[in-house]
């Protein structure tokens, strides 16, 4: 196994231990039976935890350690399980496998997934504004509004309105190259790059350097995304844990779509060309975050 893989394996094992506690001290504060238990199917065991993976890598640049990452960490984890739980929904995308296993409102009904996602979008910003996050309070109000920003309307739920938009309305604009990438950049990609602003703002970055991570994120968000839609048109539901083909039945515009396999490969492979030289200014202990560019030319799952 190779020491990303190694690295990615003790960021997750690091967050999943950290939600489990903080969710079972949830519950015992009187969230009700049924929802704690939807919201912990939700959350634990499964996933590759690779956003919270940016945070402890981008903090780690500037030698913050894990512990004083952990609560944005787990943070963002929640938003994206939050986004999941909502774009399964049958009123969305209507799927009924995520991570190998029922989606949220599969296993329970819809009105409690909806209200999963409600639950997990508060405890993200409870997570990293609490007591006890070892941030300063400057900083927790940093992180907070990072998040709040790249999972709102300006960045992953604007994301998702738009791609309802071009599925679910009619009369809508023949998508360009231009109009998919802007609509990718938004729904999977503010995620991504908020992740690494967030471990720059734990780890007290200069600006110039917040703003290489946020040039290195954005970049690894633009080749999440294909890497994704690629697994989406040519990987199997046993490799990636969801159902696979959608994209194409369904009529999204994809970069795919558009510009067919090779093509779409080829802007993958700039993407990933581009977030490492975003790296560049700091020399080989970005490799970790270097290495997770390159995995979205090799993704399975």
């Amino acid at each position: 196994m190779s020491q990303f893989l190694v690295q990615l394996g003790n960021s997750a094992t690091l967050v999943e231990s950290y939600l489990a506690a903080a969710l079972s001290k949830q519950q015992n504060a009187g969230t009700p039976p049924r929802l704690a238990e939807a919201i912990r199917h939700a959350v634990l065991g499964g996933g590759k935890r690779f956003r919270p993976f940016l945070v402890f890598h981008s903090a780690a640049l500037f030698g913050a350690d894990q512990e004083a990452a952990l609560p944005a960490a787990a943070a963002i984890e929640c938003i994206h399980c939050y986004s999941l739980v909502h774009d399964d929904l049958p009123a969305m995308d209507n799927d009924e496998l995520r991570r190998g296993r029922p989606t949220v409102w599969k296993a329970y009904d819809e009105w409690t997934a909806i209200l999963v996602g409600d639950a997990l979008q508060a405890f993200a910003f409870e997570l990293i504004c609490g007591p006890e996050s070892p941030s300063a309070a400057n900083i927790k109000a940093d992180l907070a509004h990072v998040l709040a920003v790249a999972s709102g309307a300006v960045g992953m739920v604007g994301g998702q309105q738009l791609d309802l938009e071009a599925g679910k309305l009619a009369d809508q604009p023949q998508p360009t190259i231009a109009s998919i990438m802007h609509l990718q950049a938004m729904k999977t990609g503010a995620l991504i790059t908020a992740a690494c602003e967030m471990g720059a703002i734990v780890g007290g970055a200069k600006p110039a350097e917040r703003a290489a991570l946020k040039t290195y994120g954005e970049h690894l968000g633009a080749a999440f995304q294909i890497s994704d839609d690629l697994l989406d048109a040519e990987g199997s539901s046993a490799d990636t844990g969801k159902a696979t083909g959608k994209d194409a039945a369904a009529g999204k515009a994809t970069l795919i779509g558009m510009l067919g396999i090779t093509e779409a490969r080829r802007h993958l492979d700039r993407s990933i060309a581009a977030a490492i030289a975003a790296l560049n200014v700091f020399g080989e202990k970005a490799e970790p975050l270097a290495e997770a560019a390159r995995l979205m030319g090799r993704r399975d799952s």
